[in-house]
């Protein structure tokens, strides 16, 4: 007799992510603040009252299986439509199905996946079929719908953000799959909790690629009578060891970050490139570290060198262009020139200080002074009146009030004496001084 293996039967061809994939919202893991207890697509799904929508996520965040949850929720025909082998020809045969069901009284629910990889005359071809409700259009897509789906067809959906699964999400979802029949539950599988962190850590948000890695690691585990044991050298093989090591509880992450922030503010060149460092090999995405360089560069920077916004700004360019493991020299020569560079805060400060006071203050109206006044009408109004151009006058300077009269004594920036901040803070004084006269 031939003896049954581990992925004998459907389990050799459909993956496990695929055998797993919820059929309610009681199951679907993760995206709270879309489908918690009372948010708004919760809601929506809830009482039957779905519109066409736009899905926008990174990969492995449940698109797919929330579209097909709304088509199972609202009794709809559900089409699954992909942007990267469908073209018109395609579209125009879904089209003519999903009238004929429309005339039947049946709703279609068309999923499409990638839909910014379809061109303008494609995505134009949706809009007839979504206006007269032929089709609820869901649409999922990695990339900005503002700039990748057309005007016309985006402003008939609304946009849900979807957003990378948290580890705590990931480790809840990876003991669904060995607790489940449709996962491992049958094959008693033997895996620590530092494990499973680790395999979520690795799978940096992504759903699929944590179901797939668990995958892998059972495969790779000992067979032993009570079950499968899965060691730590079958884990060597299907995630990198210093993902094992790194952020495991969530907390290194932070640290790390943290730690190379304050190296760079201490004007610390060889502390910053070690935690730095410390972070690209332990798998941390050079783009995270790379924006975290351009708000220090303004943060802890700003104007005593606005040239380090421009260095931390190329730095993501490069970054982005060339990818690892060639970019950790342009996050170096980013990191050294930020730690070395004269510090301010004042930006900071004013930033902060701005944004209490428009938050805890009432929205003053914009003074008529400073209004434009294009209609016969404004200008009676007296928008406009009495505004003062500076470029006509000797000093490029007025008198003219530009805050509120609530906030005429409100001061924001006080510049430092540190690097080329010290040549504006003499700037701002002599303005000041000329305004006072």
């Amino acid at each position: 007799m031939e003896q049954m293996t581990l992925f004998d039967d459907r389990r050799e061809t459909v993956p496990l992510a695929a055998r797993l994939r919820p059929a309610g919202l009681e199951d679907f893991v993760g995206q709270e603040h879309l489908i918690g207890e009372g948010k708004i697509l919760r809601q929506l799904i809830e009482r039957d009252q779905i519109s066409s929508m736009i899905f926008w996520g990174p990969p492995g965040v449940g698109k797919t299986t929330l579209a097909s949850i709304i088509a199972g929720k609202t009794k709809a025909e559900f089409v699954n439509f992909s942007a990267v082998t469908s073209g018109i020809k395609e579209i125009k045969e879904v089209m003519q199905m999903a009238e004929q069901r429309r005339k039947m009284g049946q709703r279609t629910l068309l999923f499409i996946d990638e839909i910014h990889r379809f061109n303008k005359a494609q995505q134009d071809a949706f809009l007839p079929f979504v206006e007269k409700g032929s089709i609820t259009l869901i649409g999922a897509t990695t990339e900005n719908p503002s700039f990748e789906i057309n005007s016309a067809l985006l402003s008939r959906c609304k946009v849900f953000v979807l957003k990378a699964l948290e580890e705590k999400d990931l480790v809840c979802l990876l003991h669904h799959a060995l607790e489940k029949k449709e996962g491992f539950a049958e094959q008693h599988v033997k895996i620590t909790d530092s494990q499973l962190e680790a395999i979520a850590a690795f799978a940096n948000g992504d759903a699929r690629t944590a179901l797939n890695t668990l995958e892998m690691a059972v495969l790779n585990g000992e067979i032993h009578a009570d079950g499968i044991y899965v060691t730590e050298e079958g884990m060597e093989q299907c995630i990198n060891r210093k993902s094992l090591l790194y952020d495991k509880t969530g907390e290194e992450h932070y640290n790390l970050i943290s730690a190379l922030h304050k190296s760079m503010r201490n004007s610390d060149p060889d502390a910053a490139v070690y935690w730095m460092m410390r972070m690209l090999e332990g798998g941390e995405d050079p783009l995270y570290i790379a924006r975290r360089l351009i708000r220090f560069a303004s943060e802890d920077v700003g104007m005593a060198d606005s040239q380090a916004l421009q260095v931390a700004v190329a730095a993501y360019q490069a970054c982005h262009f060339l990818g690892m493991p060639e970019c950790d020299v342009h996050l170096t020569h980013a990191v050294i020139y930020l730690s070395l560079s004269p510090k301010s805060n004042a930006l900071y400060r004013a930033c902060e200080s701005c944004k209490a006071d428009v938050r805890m203050k009432r929205d003053e109206p914009v003074p008529l002074v400073l209004r434009n006044a294009p209609t016969k009408l404004m200008k009676e109004l007296d928008y406009g009146k009495g505004y003062q151009y500076a470029h006509d006058t000797e000093e490029k300077l007025t008198h003219m009030q530009c805050m509120p009269d609530s906030m005429k004594e409100r001061e924001y920036y006080f510049p430092t004496e540190e690097g080329k901040e010290k040549a504006y803070k003499e700037r701002l004084a002599a303005i000041k001084e000329w305004k006072e006269k």
